[in-house]
């Protein structure tokens, strides 16, 4: 892929196209005034408020800008700068000449931008409301879903709209149809008549069929939208009096066979088709408590790991689809982790500490979701230790070398305090709850051995690692392993590594990423989508989606 090419994940407000951010007390207002002419590839153009990419790069960047450096907003208000429009949804031009790999992607990263707009809400308590002022279709409805309120003008033009499946033979592919029904609480047939209709609805029925949670003439919508956002501010104990801390500039070196950052390196093997990810722990002094951490600012090791950590993922997912096989490895010392871990736990309702857990918690997850397949290598010089032994926990396979005869070399992980819930995964399970299902004796065995730095073999004995070869087997196990794995087809591993990986409870966001991976990818690849005359391929033309009427 050529450096024009490359998706660039990092940006700042002073280089938005498509976002006007504004901050009034508790209130920020995020309004979309999409640039038509901005978008991120060639051969669309952003109308009516519609979205690529690029539109959700900023909006992610917006939210974490908000999230860290304006503690004093409680309620973040979206809506549109456009008159009569909010937003019309994915740009259906840009789904239409994108490869199948790019919309996935594109629907992926939509959907965890969505999903984080919950998990603050939850866990952080910034509310969202969207003030829909005026044609909400599509992604631009799943946007509105995705906040804790929705307010809807009632001016006998506005209306919310799911049109996929009638206009372009596709499904709302960033949850929409989920948050109806599980979220909303939309009755079954209603849903059914909304998400087949292109019209969409309107006033006074949306709000009797639970689309929306309000309506307001258009004299009074300001108000309406004022009065209920300082509602909502006034549910959160985000601190008015907060000190933020600003989200720097992110320093990633691109080289074209690695990524390189101050905490995150990932080397790719393209002969291979492998990347090796690795994670250094925190080394020097650390803050020990709430002042230093705040002076410390983005330069605090758990918030500018997960940052580089973060961008790391999304630009390999992006930009480097035939990497196939992530090897996860991290290096440094395991106590400094352990130490920094107890700080996180110890000031977790602090805001700051609080935000970047969050962060933490979130990055992990986008481990969990991604398409490829994650073994982690726990090698002499590791530190899989309390928060970094996640990333261990979240990968389809362990591999940990025994060195029996080398006590001081021998690499170990510990269990901690931090692995017991504070970084739960989409199902609300933490990763060693999964790993166990839960079961009392072996998850009780765990829980007795928390603190203590196990070798190999004992890792092994608890369940912890997949295979503990010694350092005479150790390479012909692992490359082996790797290249077995790189031998199988992607579509399979995709589906299969999906299948076990969430093998826990299922809740809203479970079966959001579970739908997008069965159902959308295979719609997406359908003729009646995506074949010359799929309604994809043909909207806009005048031309008459021609569909294959074999239900399959």
């Amino acid at each position: 892929m050529t450096p024009a090419q490359r998706v660039d994940y990092r940006t700042a407000p002073a280089d938005y196209r498509h976002w006007k951010l504004k901050f009034e007390g508790p209130v920020a207002t995020l309004a979309a005034d999409f640039d038509e002419n901005a978008g991120l590839r060639p051969g669309y153009k952003l109308k009516l408020n519609s979205y690529d990419l690029g539109v959700d790069i900023e909006l992610n960047d917006a939210i974490n800008r908000i999230r860290f450096e304006h503690p004093e907003v409680r309620t973040v208000v979206l809506t549109s700068a456009k008159e009569k429009v909010f937003c019309s949804g994915a740009n259906i031009f840009m789904l239409g000449v994108s490869s199948h790999a790019w919309k996935v992607n594109f629907c992926k990263f939509t959907n965890e931008t969505r999903n984080g707009l919950e998990d603050s809400s939850k866990h952080s308590g910034l509310k969202f409301l969207a003030a829909v002022n005026g044609a909400c279709a599509g992604g631009g409805y799943e946007l509105a879903l995705a906040c804790d309120e929705i307010i809807l003008v009632d001016d006998r033009s506005s209306a919310v709209s799911l049109p996929e499946v009638p206009l372009l033979g596709v499904l709302p592919g960033t949850g929409g149809l989920t948050r109806v029904t599980d979220k909303r609480h939309v009755r079954h047939d209603l849903a059914d008549l909304f998400c087949t209709s292109v019209e969409g609805v309107r006033g006074q029925r949306a709000k009797d069929w639970r689309l929306v949670d309000e309506i307001a003439k258009p004299a009074q919508f300001a108000a309406k939208v004022q009065e209920r956002a300082l509602q909502l501010a006034a549910q959160s104990d985000r601190p008015a009096d907060g000190q933020g801390v600003a989200l720097t500039p992110l320093a990633c070196t691109i080289e074209p066979d690695a990524l390189r950052y101050t905490h995150v390196d990932v080397a790719i093997d393209r002969a291979k088709r492998t990347a090796t990810f690795t994670v250094k722990g925190p080394s020097g002094a650390q803050p020990a408590d709430v002042a230093a951490i705040v002076a410390a600012g983005a330069a605090w090791y758990p918030l500018q790991m997960a940052r580089e950590l973060e961008d790391a993922i999304l630009q390999m997912r992006t930009n480097e689809l035939e990497i196939g096989t992530w090897l996860i490895k991290t290096e440094g010392d395991a106590a400094a982790v352990l130490a920094s871990d107890a700080v996180l736990l110890a000031n977790r309702d602090q805001w700051l500490v609080r935000e970047t857990t969050g962060l933490l918690r979130r990055t992990f997850s986008r481990f969990d979701v991604s398409s490829r397949s994650l073994f982690a290598l726990i090698e002499p010089g590791s530190c899989f230790a309390g928060s970094l032994l996640e990333l261990a926990l979240a990968c389809d396979r362990i591999y940990h070398l025994a060195l029996p005869d080398d006590e001081a070399r021998a690499p170990k992980i510990t269990v901690a305090d931090a692995n017991f819930g504070l970084f739960p995964m989409i199902t609300g399970q933490s990763r060693l709850g999964r790993r166990f299902y839960d079961e009392a004796p072996a998850f009780d065995a765990v829980r007795a051995r928390a603190g203590q730095p196990l070798d190999a073999d004992a890792a092994f004995a608890l369940g912890l690692v997949t295979s503990n070869p010694d350092d005479i087997d150790w390479a012909d196990e692992v490359r082996i392993a790797v290249e077995e794995r790189v031998s199988m087809s992607p579509d399979a591993l995709t589906g299969l590594e999906a299948n076990l990986r969430f093998n826990g409870p299922e809740n809203m966001f479970t079966r959001v990423f579970g739908r997008l991976t069965a159902w959308q990818n295979w719609i997406f690849q359908r003729p009646n989508a995506v074949g010359d005359k799929g309604a994809l391929k043909v909207y806009g033309k005048g031309d008459k989606a021609a569909f294959d009427w074999n239900r399959v």
